[in-house]
């Protein structure tokens, strides 16, 4: 049998020898992902009861400890390039249903299957955060054209991530979840950022301000939000595709926050002018 392939986030791992490794495994399996071998391992579930079952033969298991989910999604992105079974787009999705715990962030998080029997008021769509997670991987708006078919707009994003390799410095998109818990405590910003154009801009654009914006207040963000808006109005809606540049504008928005939330509304709608001329 193949071996397995599992991983484990934590941040500050510094074991080096085998022993500590190991120890750290057999301690940890519970909180480990399976990102190869989950049909293996369901296959060995319903067969270990069986009499002819041998369990004396060894399993081997391919272990990645990651520093981040971030990093993580990285590793697994390079690991599958060029293989068909799961999508860039599709591991994406997977990682962020699985990986991040929404339940230690104030925030409802329901995917659409949930929202088809229940919706929980003010929810966030779990496909929305999937899309905005993947627009921060790869630094991009726009990882979906219709124009462009599947398999070539697959290697696009592929490629898009592998330029933007994580690094030490960079901040990563627990992050980015967390501040959109503090900014949601302002009810027009946490509608803001629920229409799924707007959170992937942001989700971009936070990546150049996050220490300026982690000292602004909601109720500052939401009146700068405001601001935006009614610059945004501005725009003619026969002549432009108005989804494509709401990502644009509120990435460039909320990447250079720090200028563009002191103009006042004339300034502001020039700068847009001057962005989609």
């Amino acid at each position: 049998m193949p071996p397995l392939t599992i991983a484990f986030v934590e941040p500050n791992f510094d074991k080096k020898e085998e022993e500590e490794i190991a120890e750290y495994i057999e301690n940890n399996i519970n909180e480990g992902y399976v990102l190869d071998g989950i049909q293996r391992l369901s296959t060995l579930n319903r067969a270990k009861d069986d009499e002819r079952f041998d369990d004396s033969q060894p399993l081997y298991l391919n272990v990645i400890i990651s520093p981040s989910e971030d990093k993580l999604l990285y590793r697994m992105i390079t690991l599958n390039n060029g293989q068909k079974p799961m999508t860039p787009r599709h591991q994406i999705e997977i990682l962020t249903q699985e990986l991040f715990d929404f339940s230690d962030v104030n925030i409802d998080v329901q995917t659409e299957k949930e929202r088809e029997k229940t919706i929980v008021k003010g929810s966030f769509d779990l496909g929305d955060l999937s899309k905005a997670y993947l627009a921060f991987l790869t630094g991009s708006v726009n990882n979906d054209n219709n124009k462009i078919i599947g398999e070539k707009m697959d290697q696009i994003i592929v490629g898009r991530i592998m330029d933007k390799q994580p690094t030490e410095e960079d901040i990563d998109f627990k992050q980015v979840i967390k501040q959109i818990e503090i900014l949601s405590k302002n009810d027009s910003t946490k509608k803001w950022l629920k229409v799924g154009n707007n959170l992937i801009g942001f989700s971009v654009g936070i990546k150049s301000s996050f220490d300026f914006i982690t000292n602004i207040t909601p109720d500052e963000f939401a009146e700068s939000i405001d601001l935006f808006e009614v610059a945004f109005k501005s725009i003619n809606p026969s002549k432009v595709n108005l989804g494509k540049f709401r990502r644009e504008l509120s990435k460039n928005f909320i990447e250079n926050y720090a200028e563009l939330s002191s103009f006042d509304e004339m300034e502001l709608v020039e700068h847009f002018m001057e962005l989609t001329s």
